[in-house]
């Protein structure tokens, strides 16, 4: 019976022609788009005219708060796939991500509050878009030690694999936060249904790190792939 395409790339040794494929392009993209997005956003973009200069930050923070959801989100679709499917490399792709979302996150949180202090006065509220945020870190921490706390390795992916199903329903709190609470944080200025807030000179340096951060996510996803399939590799041959 002819595979799925999915189970074509289940084969490790598929899954490394395509990562050798696609890793030097998200590289190249990765440095092009950044440099132009860095250099856009925080040297010939506009001040805005209530924030001043401290906009800026946003350069960094957004792309960072979509790449931690979009991290997560990804994760959880490889964990149902190596949950049903027992997609090897679905698991492994969950497990190497893991790390990348929550360095991304802590980036979010870390910009978030150097943004806050000049705009609320403070470096932190339990404001609901920042607390779900928080929440979606600790969630990465947790994947990461339970995959790690077990002596059979497969057990540990698993447990982490049910985590990240439950820690979904996070995902669109944060997205929603604004809109469904009374909160600090601002709404929607680009994800929305109208024409985005944002003025040209802002949207596209924004959108550029946008792509930049997500080709950087690529570049090294696939570089830690490569790692947790060679070690699966040297883990069966050491167990035969």
């Amino acid at each position: 019976m002819k595979k799925t395409n999915i189970g074509r790339f289940a084969n490790p040794r598929r899954a490394l022609a395509l990562i050798k494929w696609i890793e030097p392009i998200a590289a190249v993209v990765a440095v092009v788009t950044i440099a132009i997005g860095l250099y856009t956003g925080l040297v010939t973009s506009p001040d805005d005219y209530q924030q001043g200069s401290s906009v800026r930050i946003m350069y960094l923070h957004v792309p960072a708060a979509w790449m931690a959801m979009f991290c997560y989100t990804s994760m959880a679709v490889a964990a149902f796939v190596g949950l049903v499917w027992k997609h090897i490399v679905a698991e492994l792709y969950a497990k190497a991500a893991a790390p990348l979302g929550a360095a991304f996150t802590f980036i979010c949180l870390v910009t978030g509050s150097l943004w806050g202090k000049p705009m609320w006065g403070t470096w932190w509220v339990w404001d609901a878009r920042l607390t779900s945020v928080l929440i979606l870190f600790f969630l990465y921490l947790g994947y990461m030690a339970l995959v790690d706390a077990f002596d059979d390795e497969q057990k540990g992916i698993n447990a982490g694999a049910f985590l990240l199903l439950i820690g979904v329903i996070n995902i669109p709190i944060i997205k929603f936060s604004v809109d469904w609470w009374n909160t600090l944080h601002q709404p929607a200025s680009l994800m929305r249904f109208a024409k985005p807030a944002l003025d040209n000179a802002m949207l596209v340096p924004l959108l550029t790190m946008g792509i930049g951060f997500t080709a950087l996510f690529t570049a090294l996803v696939c570089i830690r792939l490569k790692t947790e399939i060679a070690k699966r590799k040297k883990m069966v041959r050491d167990e035969r």
